[in-house]
């Protein structure tokens, strides 16, 4: 997966570092879409957004189906302020790369994620970045 260094203005930075939830799209088999909360991180110089997830959850298994061209759209939001990272998105039980998205997570929401026998998680390459009122 290639990375891309995204460059946001520093309110959208600050935004995306809060603790709040987001809600990851993903596309079922059927075309339809699949909407959850979720916590995430994102990683500005490199591009990289991650969720923790069990392997079964319906958002790791679209993103599997997807294949190599599989794309996710997460949007955080506040009120009337927002922003959505689209890229592409693959899922992984790598240990380096599952152990760097719980220490991530651990400095964004004060906590440790959930951590199941089977957590795994969905990286986003993140090559566009929408987003209003901030």
């Amino acid at each position: 997966m290639s990375r891309v260094t995204v460059e946001l203005h520093s309110a959208t930075g600050a935004f995306l570092t809060g603790p709040r939830t987001a809600t990851p799209t993903t596309l079922r088999p059927d075309g339809t879409p699949h909407v959850t909360p979720v916590r995430f991180t994102f990683e500005t110089a490199t591009g990289l957004a991650r969720v923790t997830t069990r392997v079964a959850a319906r958002k790791a298994r679209n993103v599997v189906a997807g294949g190599p061209t599989a794309r996710v759209a997460l949007c955080q939001a506040d009120g009337f302020r927002w922003v959505t990272l689209e890229g592409r998105a693959t899922v992984t039980d790598d240990p380096a790369r599952l152990a760097e998205a719980v220490r991530r997570y651990t400095l964004r929401y004060r906590a440790a994620p959930p951590t199941p026998p089977d957590l795994v998680v969905v990286e986003i390459a993140v090559d566009r970045v929408l987003g209003l009122n901030l």
